[in-house]
């Protein structure tokens, strides 16, 4: 019989809007002078679900959490942002304390909460690969002897004796999860950070993942990404408001997140990357918009019936961006990728600046639910911004008939022939 190593009983988060500090003078001194003005604080971060709240008002992150976590299961944790994941994480990884209930915890716990955790942006990732080790318990001949393997698994090899600050937030991930894979913890947790790399390096991740888990040590993962949670998870659990409102086996739990999501979120909201994917976007892809072909905005287009996806970037930063959207099934499942056209494929612009185009898509869809993921890369091909939790619908011509499938394969066929 598995023994728990997680035992988690009646755990309660609070926080008050506006007391705790943001980390630096100014910022303090920001927020301070917005409420002696009597404005809003320019620095508070607020769930999406809790709205306005004034300064000193409580509120609880979670609520009455329970659970149990086997020796070596995988366990998923999702919901939305704001739902709780990231603070269960981080008492979890013993960062904040609880108000109230307790954890038990058996066995050596490694974590990878956000991007550069642990790093000194001074110091070169040579240098950070040695202090990243040590903050997790290694020695400096541990590190010594796995070095080579830690530089290999990140892949940025020519980039190793470069100071950390001139690394994009995906090359500091790909460091950090190489330091971590280098561990021998007795449990890992991992949060969204895996979101900021390529496809080549997240599936480096999710083998490494499964590889721990099959040794016999235990996994707690958190992602937006649905087809890695069914994939590496056996069992997950979904917060809602701080608390858990469905557990069970992954299937079920991914179908019951996606339902909710869908049935609150259409296409023609305003939708922040920040929130859902990627950590401080340089382009952010801040609404999309679903229109007829005649320029109406709609929720739903029928079957045959082309749309139109209207998109609005902000530039946070100088740059040069290669944009690509992608649709999925709501399992996840990849159906097909639109490239933009050679003389648009690159959207050059200055911060502060504001774009937005129109794609036409030639509607192949059948009835169903589906998924949208707009995503900017820059010239190094790294994630600049992205957004995917966009669902629509596209409904049935008819009522009466029955449609099998994903999309409708265009075919010319011949008059018969006798032979």
């Amino acid at each position: 019989m598995q023994k728990s190593v997680i035992r988690v009983e009646n755990l309660s988060k609070e926080y008050r809007y506006g007391i705790i500090g943001h980390g630096t003078l100014y910022k303090d001194l920001q927020s301070w002078w917005a409420r002696f003005r009597g404005k809003e604080d320019p620095n508070s971060k607020v769930s999406l679900h809790s709205g306005p709240a004034r300064t000193g008002e409580r509120f609880w992150a979670l609520k009455d959490v329970s659970f149990d976590v086997k020796e070596g299961e995988v366990l998923g944790i999702i919901g939305r942002n704001g739902a709780g994941k990231s603070t269960l994480l981080k008492i979890l990884s013993r960062v904040t304390t609880p108000t109230e209930g307790q954890v038990k915890i058996r066995g050596r716990i490694s974590s990878l909460l956000e991007v550069g955790t642990g790093f000194h942006p001074e110091l070169t990732g040579r240098e950070n690969i040695y202090l990243n080790g040590m903050i997790h318990g290694m020695t400096k001949a541990e590190i010594r002897n796995k070095f080579d393997e830690i530089v290999d698994f990140s892949g940025i090899e020519k980039f190793i004796d470069t100071p950390v600050k001139r690394y994009s937030s995906g090359m500091e991930v790909r460091l950090g999860f190489a330091v971590a894979s280098q561990l021998e913890p007795e449990i890992l947790i991992v949060d969204e950070v895996l979101a900021v790399g390529d496809a080549e390096f997240r599936r480096k991740c999710l083998d490494k993942m499964q590889d721990v888990s099959q040794g016999g040590r235990t996994v707690l993962f958190v992602s937006h990404n649905m087809h890695a949670i069914r994939e590496l998870c056996q069992r997950g659990i979904l917060l809602e408001g701080g608390k858990i409102v469905h557990r069970g086996p992954t299937d079920e739990i991914v179908d019951k997140y996606l339902a909710s999501a869908s049935s609150d979120q259409t296409v023609n909201e305003d939708i922040s990357p920040k929130m859902h994917l990627h950590h401080n976007p340089d382009l952010e892809i801040y609404r999309i918009e679903m229109l007829d072909t005649d320029g109406r905005v709609i929720n739903a287009p029928k079957m045959e019936q082309d749309f139109c996806l209207k998109i609005y970037f902000k530039f946070h930063k100088s740059g040069t961006y290669r944009i690509a959207m992608a649709f999925y099934n709501t399992n996840g499942v990849l159906i097909g990728q639109i490239a933009a056209p050679d003389k648009i494929r690159w959207l050059t612009g200055n911060k502060g600046d504001i774009y937005t185009f129109t794609v036409k898509v030639n509607n192949v869809f059948l009835a169903g639910k589906y998924r949208i993921l707009v995503s900017a890369k820059d010239k190094c091909d790294t994630l600049s911004g992205q957004v995917d939790n966009i669902f629509f619908d596209v409904l049935p011509v008819s009522s009466k008939h029955n449609y099998s499938g994903v999309v409708q394969i265009d075919s010319k066929w011949s008059d018969p022939v006798m032979l």
